[in-house]
């Protein structure tokens, strides 16, 4: 009742917007993160209410660069707009992807279990060209443009592929590098290893200057603004069609994309 009494100050509002999953740019599941899933639930935190600051529960190990970098630019630009602090709390893991939602914060606090950095870019793949020979079968492929069967997991691999992987991966490495050394700033310590793709676990991460301190949502939360501050929460709007069971079956694909990208951290 306190916010409908004239002159008298509200407790203190944080609004809270959870993070959590892989980063996909068509996520199909409800354990993806995308930046066009997650913009009204970001536009409703910094808006409504007037809160004096937002949390960031961030528990992905990453996925698309593109859409870490969307979604970290538009918590940025509300940000900036309307002056709110951004907090971000790691949960599980920060990496790679996760850790460039959670560079988005002007304060970064993981557990002492939290996993985070792999400040780098990955690609994996397979190759079937021995077992495709084995049972005798053929490959055909016909392509107008040279580079069109470019690491073709059904043909043996190409040094020239390669090192043309290598120049694409190289300048989202650069964005990713630049976007860490801009939000972070002096607090990164001098080390030659905090972008060679590497992880660090709680304090560790701490001390490498990737985070600011060990600590959990409410307890910061009220030492920073005192023990009467309030909670909103605000996640995705999910469609009804998910929940009455006219998506039963995932897509196999990128469900195995994603515990992949888990199985990576032990999770």
């Amino acid at each position: 009742m306190k916010r409908w009494i004239p002159f008298v100050k509200s407790d203190p509002l944080v609004a809270v917007i959870r993070l959590s999953g892989t980063i996909a740019a068509n996520p199909r599941g409800t354990g993806s993160l995308s930046d066009a899933g997650l913009a009204p639930a970001i536009e409703r935190a910094f808006k409504r209410g007037k809160p004096d600051a937002v949390a960031l529960i961030v528990n992905s190990p990453g996925g698309s660069p593109a859409q870490s970098a969307l979604i970290a630019a538009r918590i940025r630009r509300l940000a900036d707009e309307h002056d709110i602090p951004v907090h971000a709390f790691v949960e599980d893991v920060a990496a790679s992807g996760g850790y460039w939602l959670a560079c988005a914060a002007d304060e970064i606090w993981v557990d002492a279990s939290s996993i985070v950095g792999s400040i780098g870019v990955i690609y994996a793949g397979f190759g079937f060209q021995d077992l495709i020979a084995r049972y005798g079968i053929e490959r055909r492929v016909h392509t107008a443009g040279e580079s069109k069967s470019f690491l073709d997991p059904f043909k043996p691999e190409k040094p020239e592929d390669v090192d043309k992987l290598i120049r694409l991966q190289t300048p989202i490495h650069e964005a990713f590098k630049a976007h860490v050394r801009s939000r972070r700033g002096d607090r990164l310590k001098p080390d030659d290893d905090l972008f060679t793709g590497d992880v660090w676990v709680g304090q560790h991460a701490v001390d490498k200057g990737l985070a600011d301190g060990v600590g959990h949502l409410v307890p910061v939360m009220k030492e920073k603004y005192g023990d009467k501050v309030r909670f909103s929460r605000h996640a995705p709007r999910r469609s009804l069609i998910p929940l009455l069971g006219a998506r039963i079956v995932a897509d196999s694909v990128e469900e195995f994309e994603a515990r992949q990208l888990w199985s990576r951290y032990g999770l």
